[in-house]
Formats: structure tokens, sequence, C-alpha cells
């Protein structure tokens, strides 16, 4: 069942990946194009939303990362809680391996950031910049390369990024939390526990989940912080028994309901928003700037250095195991692609070097966060496509007295 429904959700993101990359694609033509102007001004236009007494107003830009991505973040997280509670996760040391590896995937890049601000004088305040796994590019690339992959594999890659993104949530916190409103965030914290209470004492309606969500990310909003994260932790308090009246689960019904919308709404539009950097005036010394490398290697060498050689270790410990019948070398694939940092990096880069968007610093982070997730995808789909393509053909199939590979019988260590 749980093999299922992973399969299920790629047939529609392997065009939703073509999505994605055509908004980005688009946007970043737009940026260099002449409409480039009104492009920027029109992600700086302010919309209210107002329901009686309650009033937000912010910028077309934030309404598409704190608003539609909240509900791409409620997507991932119930499908993370679906694996643990019924799938790939459910055994603990599938779950320990990409949690450890997404720890190995934060401490690489800022080893490697680190080491090379004391090389070629990049700024020391750069180094959590890419530290963080964009989950949408990430899930789009696999999407486009995983035909013939293990359904595990997108379970790994999306646990991974899940705690790779909560893990930069909790740095930004901790390195930037000045503008902090704690006491709605205490509000939504009670809302959640409440919502949870009530979801084990007594069946819910539809209803309650629509509202209940939409409260906990008003109050999230009212806090400053990024809804990423209270949208995983609603996730985890809905619940995946089937009501006794329809033998139906809310859990999934709510995965099938807004994927569709998440794939080829929310994901387009965030991609079209972010995308756009203008190279305007662009130097060469300015494209080899030290900012600019730490960033990209910190994301291309750190991350797949971080992420493949912590799963490594935690499954030479016994630990931790490699994801269900995948092979050593798909997961270096997956580790390759955790190198896609694009929105959480940029998000990070702003808040490190705060200033004008044009400012050289900006330039210079968007400079690096692009070229090392380029870097990052292109290879991880070269190495996922070869993988696949290998994993189709199995020669010992061929041979009578070679015994198939299966999930019972030897895994090939390529």
């Amino acid at each position: 069942m749980a093999r299922r429904l992973t399969l299920d959700f790629l047939k529609t993101e392997a065009a939703s990946g073509l999505a994605l990359a055509l908004a980005a694609l688009a946007a970043l033509m737009v940026a260099n194009s002449p409409w480039g102007g009104e492009y920027f001004a029109w992600l700086k236009t302010y919309h209210v939303l107002q329901i009686g007494p309650v009033r937000l107003e912010e910028t077309l830009s934030d309404w598409i990362k704190e608003g539609l991505m909240a509900i791409f973040f409620l997507v991932v997280g119930l499908e993370i809680k679906y694996e643990i509670v019924r799938g790939e996760l459910s055994d603990p040391k599938k779950l320990a391996t990409p949690v450890l590896a997404a720890l190995g995937g934060m401490a690489g890049p800022a080893a490697v950031y680190l080491l090379l601000s004391g090389l070629i004088g990049a700024p020391h305040a750069g180094w959590p910049i890419p530290l963080a796994t964009d989950i949408a590019f990430a899930l789009a690339v696999f999407g486009l390369v995983g035909k013939g992959l293990p359904a595990s594999l997108r379970v790994f890659l999306l646990t991974l990024a899940i705690v790779d993104d909560l893990g930069a949530i909790a740095l930004i916190a901790v390195l930037f939390s000045e503008g902090t409103n704690w006491i709605p965030l205490l509000w939504a914290a009670a809302a959640l526990i409440a919502g949870a209470v009530a979801a084990h004492s007594m069946r819910l309606p539809a209803p309650f989940w629509g509202v209940g969500f939409a409260l906990v990310w008003y109050l999230t909003v009212l806090s400053g912080l990024s809804t990423s994260l209270t949208a995983v932790a609603f996730a985890m308090i809905v619940p995946i028994r089937a009501r006794a009246e329809d033998g139906r689960s809310p859990l999934k019904e709510a995965i099938h309901d807004l994927h569709p919308w998440n794939a080829f709404l929310v994901l387009p539009l965030f991609a079209f928003a972010k995308a756009g950097v203008s190279f305007a005036g662009l130097s060469m010394d300015q494209a080899f700037a030290p900012l600019v490398v730490a960033i990209a290697l910190g994301l291309f060498l750190g991350k797949q250095i971080g992420v493949f050689g912590a799963a490594w270790l935690a499954s030479t410990l016994r630990i931790g195991a490699r994801p269900t019948d995948a092979s050593w070398v798909q997961v270096y694939g997956v580790s390759l692609l955790c190198g896609v940092g694009f929105t959480m990096s940029l998000f990070i880069g702003v808040l490190a070097f705060p200033g004008a968007v044009d400012s050289p610093e900006q330039v210079e982070v968007k400079l690096g966060v692009i070229g090392g997730s380029i870097l990052s995808a292109v290879a991880a789909a070269v190495v996922l496509g070869l993988a696949g393509r290998t994993r189709r053909f199995d020669p010992a199939a061929l041979r009578p007295d070679v015994e198939p590979l299966g999930p019972k019988t030897g895994q090939k260590l390529t």
C-alpha cells in the first residue's frame, strides 16, 4: 500500500517537474528581458486579505512564499506521516538514515564554506547559506529522472529534505530571530496541541481541518516565522485511521485532493516568482567572487559529502539502513540532488547580508546559489539516469546460474 501511494505520486511529479522547470526558465527569461522591471515591480505589489477583523497585507512574493508554499509543506508533511506510520519509514533504521543524512548534509556545506572562507576570503557571515535543500526543485528533478528507480529513494529524499529544511528554520530562529513575535507562535502551538487531542478522542469533519490549518497558518504569519514549520507540524495531527462511516482516511484523502493543486499551481507559481534573477551589468570578477565560489561549492561538494557520508556511516554502523532496493550509486545520486538549495538558501542569504536586492552581496548570493544548484541538479540527473537504466537492465537476470537481485537476495553495492 505504501509503495502504491508513492508510485501514484511519481506519475504526477514527472509532469509537475516539467511544469516547474518551464516556470523557472520563464522567470529567468522575463527577468532579463525588457519587461524585467515590470516583473520585479509586480512581485513587490501589496495585496490585502481581510475576513472580518482579520487583516493581512503582504507583497505578492510573500503571499506565494508563505501562503501557497504552506500548502506544499502540508502535503509533504502528510506524506511523511504516512510513510512513518505505514510505509518505508516505519522501520526505525530506515527513518534514522535520512535524519542522520540530513544532519550530515548541514555539517558538510558549513565545513566546505568555512574552509574556503579561510582560503579565499569569503565573508564569514555567509556560512549558513548553503546548508538548505530546496524540496520543491529537488523533487521536481527526481520526478523527471526517477523512472525506474525504487520508490524508497523518493521517500528518503523527501524525509531528508524535510529534516534539512526544519534544521534551516531552526538555524534562522537562532541566528536571525530578532523580529520573532512569540505570543502568536505560542497560540499556534496551543492550537496544534488542542487539535491533536481532539483528533485522538473524536471523529472530526473535514471542515475542521481546513479551518484549523488556516488558524495555525495565520498565527504563524503574525509570529514572523516561516509557515513551513507549522504546516508540517499540522500534518502530523491529521488522523491516518479511516472514518467508520465511509471507510476513508482523512490523511490519504487530503493528499489525494491537494496534490494536483500543489503540483500544477503552487510549485510553478513559486518557481516563476523566485527564479527570476537579472544578470544585467554582471562582470566576470563578480561571477567568480569568493562569496559566489564558497556558496556554490558548499552546495555542490559539501552536500554530497555530508549526505552520502552520513548515510553510508549510519548503514555501516548499523544504526540505519539503506533505502529498500536502492544501490549506493542511487543513494549517491540523491546526495547530489540535495545540493539544489534554491529557495531557503536565497532566503537565508537575505538575512545574512541585509540590503538592497541589487546590492553586490545579494547578486553574489544569487549567483552562488544558482550555480551550485544547477551543478548539483545536472550531476544528480546524470547519475540517477544512469543508475535507473542499470537497474532496469540486470545482466544477472539473463544467467540461470545467478539468482536475480531482490529485496531478500544480494543487493548491488555499485
